[in-house]
């Protein structure tokens, strides 16, 4: 969050994208994360967007980055932790989240790992420690907080153990080779790793939380007040994507990412994606609730890093762009790829089996 001060000036100043001849652009502009498939790139392959069109600009592995980069209107929409929504927004960037996308569950969650033979067993054993994660100031930093504290560690304490940023698709050799103590492993990442063994996890956000959905697509204020009917049908799509995964077999889940890794040719490895099982969502739909901001709203304001009463977790969200409903929406259908549609509609579920 470093360059938010910056971030929060250029959308002042007008940099964010508007459209200011009344028409409404069916084009969207988004970083992807290397080797895995978004939900949107899904609901794009599915044909859920109907005419809307994803452009891809590059990749990131931070979701604070992202977040910040939609903000200053470099792209139209990006996805973080919730915490680091509620920290841009509370810093007067004029976002608004309209859709969960990633979560933890038992199936696809965060764990933070070490070695099989590593003497670290308990909070305290971690100071000292480098820990390795995607990005500072986010889901990871969060998790490894909340432990320690739930562990009695005093702040001074917690200040002796060291954050570090590890590209995911290195932090599992960064870890073999000893350069980190602990590596924070997620989804399909975690389960190679776990795959390959000698490995254990320390904890993992789900045993931390429960089941909860963790990060958000935020689009600005400006972007959504002239292009309503894009951001309901990009809105709209992926609540039907994350719908799809949810009920669709394993399988054929795996089978449609890789193809959609292949066709885009980006060099990237697609055999991970075998280990995909779930996005994690905890709503139907990827809803949002107020409860999930509240929880960083006043982790944040125990930090010290937002004043108290800076903000309220009803004005940092809105669902008015998500039309998903179960009973409504048909399969997908691929002319291209007409064996890998589904039969029957994405029925409700209350529950979460996620990535």
């Amino acid at each position: 969050m470093t360059l938010l001060g910056a971030s929060v000036a250029a959308v002042s100043c007008g940099t964010a994208t508007g459209n200011s001849s009344g028409k409404q652009t069916k084009k969207l502009r988004y970083q992807g994360w290397a080797g895995q498939v978004t939900v949107p790139e899904l609901a794009e392959d599915l044909g859920y967007l109907g005419d809307v069109k994803l452009e891809w600009v590059g990749n990131t592995i931070s979701g604070p980055q992202d977040i910040q980069s939609a903000a200053t209107g470099q792209i139209d929409f990006g996805g973080a932790f919730n915490g680091a929504v509620v920290k841009l927004a509370a810093n007067g960037a004029p976002i608004t989240s309209v859709i969960s996308y990633y979560g933890s569950d038992q199936h696809a969650y965060n764990g933070f790992f070490v070695l099989a033979d590593s003497p670290i067993r308990s909070a305290r054993d971690l100071l000292g420690k480098k820990v390795g994660m995607n990005t500072l100031g986010a889901h990871s930093e969060a998790m490894l907080d909340i432990y320690l504290k739930r562990h009695g560690l005093s702040k001074a304490e917690i200040g002796k153990v060291q954050p570090l940023v590890v590209p995911p698709v290195n932090t599992e050799q960064s870890l073999r080779q000893r350069q980190i103590q602990v590596g924070v492993l997620g989804d399909i990442l975690r389960d190679k790793a776990v795959a390959h063994g000698g490995v254990r996890p320390l904890f993992t956000d789900v045993q931390l939380l429960g089941a909860f959905s963790a990060g958000t697509y935020v689009m600005t204020d400006r972007f959504l007040r002239q292009n309503p009917d894009t951001a309901k049908a990009f809105v709209t799509g992926v609540a039907r994507a994350i719908e799809w995964a949810r009920v669709t077999p394993r399988e054929q889940v795996i089978a449609r990412m890789t193809r959609i890794v292949r066709k885009r040719d980006r060099k990237e490895d697609a055999t991970p994606l075998k280990y995909w099982k779930s996005f994690g969502v905890a709503e139907t739909g990827g809803r949002i609730t107020d409860k999930q901001l509240q929880l960083w709203i006043d982790w944040l304001e125990e930090r010290g890093d937002i004043k108290r009463g800076k903000v309220t977790a009803s004005d940092l969200y809105t669902n008015q762009y998500n039309d998903y409903r179960p009973a409504s929406h048909p399969s997908p259908t691929n002319p291209t790829n007409p064996e890998s549609a589904p039969s029957g509609s994405p029925a409700p579920s209350p529950t979460t089996t996620r990535s």
